[in-house]
């Protein structure tokens, strides 16, 4: 019985001859069924089979665990009356190769150390996969000791127990050890510990090293070698030599592969480079591997990464809409150009949606400051998903509250993540710092940012532009004193908060030295909110010249948020012919922005020129669309908006009858102080 239909004929015939299949055929079947995906089949079959051994017992555990299914395969397990150790070393398989299991990994291993049966004994299978999960817990403790138990029990003879302890010993971060257990295996080297030491030297970032010993003994090379450096290169950037091991690797007799594409895919994905991408597309197709999922979702991510999001669908569409990784790319691509209608369409589309699609979704929305619809979607999330949400998730939230300044949710937010327990990493301890600096809560923030242990330039910089915000600018500046006794380099977002702060002290000296040191001390080239800053300090602290001569030697285009800048200063210093200069070329860059409008039109009112405010105003009536007033207030769970003249509320009625009678009050009220 090689394939399911002679199976299936075989089991069909049988039932119907009355016939009474033997254990082995039974057993035989369960696991044809359970390799093919099967698994009502195969356990209805268990279930009917009159007698049961031991082998029985293990194909049906088996068949769950291969289906991911752990918690079927543990009631089966814990109920099944005999159990050798091939039953123990499955179920410890299935936990350990599965994620949020590790511990009943631990208790289970214990389980078999414990055991009183002389049949059930530790042996190589049961301390690989242990080390395995120490490699993947990145646990040297576990790993050493039981390198130590296998030494102890001849369990280390071999070139698969080798590889294994290679691995975790790379993966723990011991690169000497490995190398050490590599050195002294001698004749137990094979071609899978080569493969793993090759793996370790990659890993390391020792890529001459790992040149070296995969070109000794050529001929013990196969594609899982090749396919190894040429990832290993990709990790740590070298596009150029990946492709140059890809064309190798054939010239040498080895056929590419599905992880021989994948890997290069990756590689473009990240880089965004649409011409790597399309020459590995063009092999791809002449490979004939196309209608390989993972290849062909590959190539999707490709595009979306590179903002090719027609090239992108078109091989999404070719490539099968039941491509649920190709509709993850497409999901991921689509929100991060803001296209959240077709995002959404594909979001709903799936059957069964990762973290990775829930977390496109929320960025998406929250790129497009659509908070909102951020909220619904936690709300989707609580409803639809029996899994915590994950620290990105919640870092979208929280950006959201902080969007919208709304400090309720934000505390909830902040709430859950205490109650459940969720560890706290640099990313969500800065989200929440943001936060509530943003909701007006400085002290908080200030709580926040204390309680981190390990604090990086990110979290520093949040607190600093918090400070700033707030006007509390000493504290940036002493902030920035202990980042740098922290051995933290500053980069451009900390010189934006401590401009920030001198400009709104005046301190143009300080200013100007923290601006020269960017370039002098840290190598930092400026961007255009360094240089904002300055031209705003220079307009506040009343030195119009300055901001001047400053605007003259900008080596970049002049934008929005420069000529803005400038346009400010003048302001201040009610300086219209100056400002008359820098509007043709600032309605050129953005003539669609009313505030524009009403910013040059507020300098020309400062200076009492009420005819070129006038001309301004009339400019703005004929090519500018002015937005109504919009306002919300957070009720509940809800959010309500308010857009003035709109009386498109559901409770309208009730709200303004509501208002009136506040207002009769207010006038009673003021009336009584005449």
């Amino acid at each position: 019985m090689r394939s399911l239909r002679d199976g299936l004929i075989f089991h069909v015939q049988a039932i119907k001859a009355g016939f009474t299949q033997p254990i082995l055929t039974s057993n035989q079947l369960i696991h044809l069924y359970s390799k093919h995906g099967r698994i009502r089949e195969a356990q209805k079959l268990f279930d009917n089979m009159p007698e049961r051994n031991v082998f029985s017992w293990n194909t049906i555990i088996s068949a769950y665990i291969k289906s991911q299914n752990l918690t079927w395969a543990r009631a089966l397990f814990d109920v099944a009356p005999r159990k050798d150790l091939v039953t123990f070393n499955s179920m410890l398989s299935g936990y350990v190769s599965a994620d949020g299991y590790e511990t009943h990994a631990l208790e289970l291993f214990y389980d078999i150390q414990t055991a009183h049966d002389d049949k059930i004994k530790i042996d190589e299978f049961t301390v690989t996969t242990m080390l395995n999960l120490s490699a993947k817990l990145t646990r040297l403790s576990y790993g050493a000791l039981l390198h130590c138990f296998m030494v102890k029990t001849g369990n280390d003879k071999t070139g698969f127990a080798l590889s294994s302890l290679i691995d975790m010993y790379s993966k723990c971060g011991s690169f000497k050890e490995a190398f050490q257990v590599y050195k002294g295996g001698g004749g137990l080297v094979d071609l899978v510990s080569k493969n793993a030491m090759v793996a370790a030297f990659c890993r390391e970032g020792e890529m001459e090293m790992a040149l070296e010993l995969f070109w000794e003994e050529p001929e013990l090379n196969d594609a899982v070698s090749w396919n190894t450096l040429i990832s290993g290169y990709q990790q740590h950037g070298y596009l150029e030599e990946s492709l140059k091991l890809f064309v190798m690797m054939r010239e040498h007799g080895f056929r590419w592969n599905e992880h021989t594409f994948t890997t290069l895919l990756s590689f473009c994905s990240t880089l965004k480079n649409l011409r790597a991408g399309k020459e590995v597309h063009g092999w791809v197709l002449k490979n004939g591997l196309i209608s390989n999922p993972f290849v062909s979702s590959g190539i999707v991510d490709v595009y979306c990464k590179c903002g090719k999001m027609k090239y992108a669908n078109l091989m999404h569409l070719g490539a099968g809409r039941n491509n649920s990784f190709s509709v993850t790319s497409m999901i991921v691509g689509y929100s991060s150009e803001g296209n959240m209608i077709e995002a959404r369409r594909l979001f709903d589309s799936l059957a069964e949606k990762n973290s990775v699609v829930w977390t496109a979704l929320f960025s998406g929305y929250l790129k497009s400051q659509n908070c909102l619809a951020v909220f619904q979607l936690l709300g989707e999330f609580w409803e639809d998903e029996a899994t915590i949400p994950d620290g990105l998730v919640l870092m979208n939230v929280l950006g959201a509250c902080a969007l919208q300044a709304a400090l309720d949710p934000g505390k909830q937010t902040h709430g859950y993540i205490l109650r459940v327990g969720i560890e706290m990493d640099e990313k969500l301890f800065s989200a929440m710092i943001d936060m509530y600096s943003k909701c007006g809560n400085i002290a908080y923030s200030e709580k926040i940012f204390q309680k981190v242990d390990v604090k990086d330039a990110v979290i520093y910089n949040v607190m600093m532009a918090g400070y700033a915000h707030h006007g509390h600018e000493s504290m940036v500046f002493q902030l920035f004193e202990e980042m740098l006794l922290q051995g933290i380099r500053p980069d451009t977002v900390t010189f934006v908060a401590l401009l920030s702060a001198c400009r709104h002290c005046g301190l143009v000296e300080l200013g100007e030295k923290y601006f020269n040191s960017m370039t002098e001390s840290y190598k930092l080239s400026p961007e255009i909110d360094h240089y904002a800053c300055m031209i705003d300090l220079y307009g506040r602290a009343n030195q119009l010249e300055k901001a001047v001569e400053f605007m003259n030697v900008i080596p970049l285009e002049h934008d929005a948020a420069i000529m803005g800048a400038f346009l400010n200063a003048c302001r201040l210093h009610k300086n219209a012919e100056l400002a008359k200069e820098a509007e043709q070329k600032l309605l050129r860059i953005e003539g669609d922005n009313g505030s524009r409008y009403v910013q040059l039109a507020n300098i020309y009112a400062a200076e009492g020129n009420w005819a070129e405010m006038g001309r301004i105003r009339k400019e703005m009536r004929g090519k500018v669309k002015k937005f109504a007033g919009c306002s919300w207030v957070s009720v509940g769970n809800g959010v309500n908006t308010f857009i003035s003249g709109d009386r498109s509320h559901s409770k309208a009625q009730a709200i303004y009858a509501t208002l009136d009678c506040l207002t009769r009050e207010l006038h009673e009220i003021g009336k009584a102080f005449l």
